[in-house]
């Protein structure tokens, strides 16, 4: 390496030398900018963070070559270039070098704040030589200027060697659309300060088909870019600017493209607009159109406007109301679902996945979804719906329990053939949430017929992908692999050496402990009914010998007497209504925080609507995270964004604090004698304590969270390759 810096140093020193003009050829006029030059080249060299003649900024040994020679060599050759031509003057050659050293200093400035690559250097260069030969025999640089990237045309047209270009307008425009181009979500804010520019009319045609919620926007306000957006001739403008007029425009923005082919009329979206019934009803209708599109591979406009309406409408009034019922009988609680056919309670539940509760789903959504069809068929309600988003009602039926009955509603053909495609084309999204989804799905699933099928068709799967060399899928069907034989002891897979994740199967007590060899509990209890009753459970079962209950008004601690020192700090369950148990936490909160307290693991108690404030208040330091409310479990993407490696336990159905008491107890005084958590071992004990109990068997331990296992895997496993490149 030595050898080749000290031969290359030499060669670039040669060529230097070589090919730069002698000053005594040089009137001293010009000097000066020559001189400028190789200050600016020095600067350049030393952004490696080395001071000597190469100019090494990349980790590639060829295109660090390259760059030194463009920076010596390159350079050089601009300069005699301009000082030999004996058919320019003195005054053009000082704009020229001028220009050359502006030119240098943009790279510099570009590369210093990353807003260009290093290797754009030659290309820049030898576009500068381009334009030069140009300007030199008076010709337009417009066209060489429309060749070239935005980075090097917005260099070069403001260098003082073309600020009198003949072409130099028309080059700024086009260097403005190539920004535009570039940077789309600047595209209108560009337009708004130069609404006359003679391309507006064509890039609001072409932002309206790539961004309309946004041209719909600036087409709402009074401003000369919003005339242009009402004037331009184009249809689908036309629409979009019809909408931005009306007071309801955004209500009607999710119907935009059925607008624009002619299926709808604004007049019969408005007739809908103050019925909250058929308004839901129509974005149903209008989602199914486009989950048709979508399966001919057309992309229906506004798609995300479209589903997050129709999940706010979902959610509220409709989840909303038989969530706030949750104590009255069915027969009320569930009234408001009776105008909906089973393809409305479809898109209730999936869209409403993140609120709806455990029993709204299982008592509410779920039944009446198969009372409402004449012939109760499930591969009949998936059609009826063009299996939009098939994968996540799938997930939530298994996560349910709820995943069995769903697949005897249809035959066993069509069965196996949906888990089929539930588990194909993963990698064709952006996001992991289709993996996610398959992965917690098979935690879920108790059908040994079905799982198998799942592992052959995740097996295939992977192999295509490796003969493909389709590296996203390889990734992932590779992780799911590792991770759905692992369930099975006897295929003794280590999941955490395999995959490289934290460890899944035991929690070490000592990665629980402070700087002071201390573990910190935080336990949230609510002030309702059932928060109360909790509370005063959780107190009797610490009652005893093994630990010290010391109150305070807002809280209690409960320390070890003996073995570890391992604290619980829990709030009271203090009135709700007056919201009192909000700021017992709160107040306990800023106790742990201004005394250097981090809670390691983290206890939720309460119902499932009390959950969000939980996580809202999650420390960041939890590794253990148990979840003691109904349907928890669907919330553990929002847990692992806080606590990307935390070991989480949670309910798919209901939580009690039957269960509750035992498990926390149990995990508890294993860390109180110093044990570490071995999740097999004491899941086995606690299954067998609690008799094989149904509520049991709802919760999930963090060796068999395959979806938090998942995402874990696929960060550690991109982490690792983005530092081999």
């Amino acid at each position: 390496m030595k050898k080749y810096y000290i031969a290359f140093s030499f060669f670039v020193f040669c060529i230097a030398v070589h090919a730069q003009p002698t000053n005594g050829n040089i009137p001293l006029a010009r000097q000066y900018f020559h001189e400028t030059i190789r200050a600016t080249q020095k600067k350049i060299r030393a952004t490696d963070g080395k001071d000597d003649t190469l100019f090494t900024p990349t980790t590639n040994e060829q295109l660090n070559l390259e760059l030194t020679n463009a920076l010596t060599n390159g350079v050089a050759k601009i300069e005699a270039l301009i000082e030999e031509d004996s058919g320019i003057d003195n005054n053009s050659k000082i704009k020229f070098l001028r220009g050359l050293n502006e030119t240098l200093t943009a790279y510099l400035n570009g590369c210093r704040y990353d807003s260009l690559k290093y290797s754009e250097l030659p290309n820049l260069l030898n576009a500068y030589r381009e334009c030069m030969i140009l300007e030199n025999s008076g010709a337009s640089i417009e066209q060489r200027i429309a060749s070239y990237s935005y980075e090097t045309g917005n260099i070069l047209i403001y260098t003082i060697a073309f600020s009198n270009n003949s072409g130099i307008e028309n080059c700024r425009d086009i260097v403005l659309l190539k920004y535009c181009d570039k940077y789309k979500q600047k595209a209108l804010d560009i337009l708004s300060l130069n609404p006359n520019l003679p391309f507006t009319d064509s890039l609001i045609t072409v932002i309206a088909r790539r961004d309309p919620e946004n041209l719909y926007t600036y087409a709402a306000a009074t401003t000369a870019l919003a005339t242009k957006i009402r004037n331009n001739p184009d249809t689908l403008v036309h629409v979009i600017s019809q909408m931005a007029q009306l007071k309801s425009g955004r209500q009607l923005f999710p119907f935009l493209d059925n607008l624009y082919r002619g299926k709808l009329t604004f007049e019969k979206i408005d007739s809908a607009l103050n019925d909250s019934i058929q308004y839901y009803q129509l974005l149903v209708q209008t989602s199914v159109d486009y989950a048709y599109r979508l399966s001919k591979r057309d992309t229906p406009m506004a798609m995300s406007s479209l589903y997050a309406k129709l999940q706010k409408k979902a959610i509220d009034p409709f989840i909303n109301t038989i969530n706030g019922l949750h104590e009255a009988p069915d027969e009320i609680r569930f009234r408001s679902l009776k105008p909906f056919n089973a393809r409305d309670l479809y898109y209730m539940a999936v869209t409403g996945e993140e609120v709806i509760y455990t029993s709204s789903y299982v008592r509410g959504v779920y039944p009446r979804i198969w009372q409402n069809m004449k012939n109760p068929k499930s591969d009949s309600l998936l059609m009826s719906v063009r299996f939009d988003r098939f994968r996540k009602w799938i997930k939530m039926a298994s996560n349910y329990n709820t995943l069995d009955d769903f697949l005897k509603r249809m035959d066993n053909g069509n069965a196996q053939m949906l888990m089929k495609a539930f588990v194909n084309g993963l990698d064709k999204t952006v996001s992991l949430e289709d993996a996610v989804d398959v992965a917690n799905s098979y935690a879920s699933i108790t059908n040994t017929d079905i799982q198998k099928l799942i592992l052959t068709q995740v097996g295939i799967n992977l192999q295509q992908a490796k003969n493909t060399q389709n590296l996203r899928a390889t990734d992932i069907y590779g992780i799911l692999n590792t991770l759905f034989l692992s369930m099975d002891t006897a295929n003794h897979i280590d999941v955490s050496q395999t995959l490289g994740v934290p460890p899944v199967y035991y929690m070490p007590s000592k990665n629980l402990q402070d700087s002071n060899s201390k573990i910190i509990i935080q336990e949230f209890f609510y002030g309702d009914d059932d928060g109360r009753a909790s509370f005063n459970s959780f107190i009797r079962v610490f009652s005893n010998s093994n630990w010290k209950i010391t109150h305070t008004e807002e809280w209690v601690s409960i320390t070890a007497a003996k073995g570890a020192n391992v604290v619980i700090y829990a709030n009271k369950p203090l009135d709700e209504k007056n919201n009192l148990d909000t700021k017992a936490q709160a107040d306990l909160d800023a106790y742990l925080f201004n005394n250097d307290l981090n809670p390691t693991i983290v206890i939720h108690r309460g119902h499932s609507y009390w959950l969000t404030s939980t996580i809202d208040q999650l420390a960041s330091s939890a590794r253990v995270i148990l979840l003691g409310s109904c349907g928890a479990y669907q919330s553990l993407d929002k847990i692992l964004k806080i606590c990307p490696s935390a070991q989480i336990i949670a309910s798919k159905q209901t939580g009690s604090y039957s269960v509750n008491d035992p498990m926390i107890y149990a995990i508890l005084e294993t860390l109180r004698l110093g044990k570490d958590l071995n999740w097999p071992q004491l899941w086995a004990g606690l299954s067998k304590s609690s008799g094989n109990s149904e509520l049991f068997d709802d919760y999930v331990p963090p060796h068999k969270n395959l979806g938090a296992l998942f995402l874990m895997a696929y960060k550690k496993m991109q982490e690792k390759k983005a530092g081999e490149n």
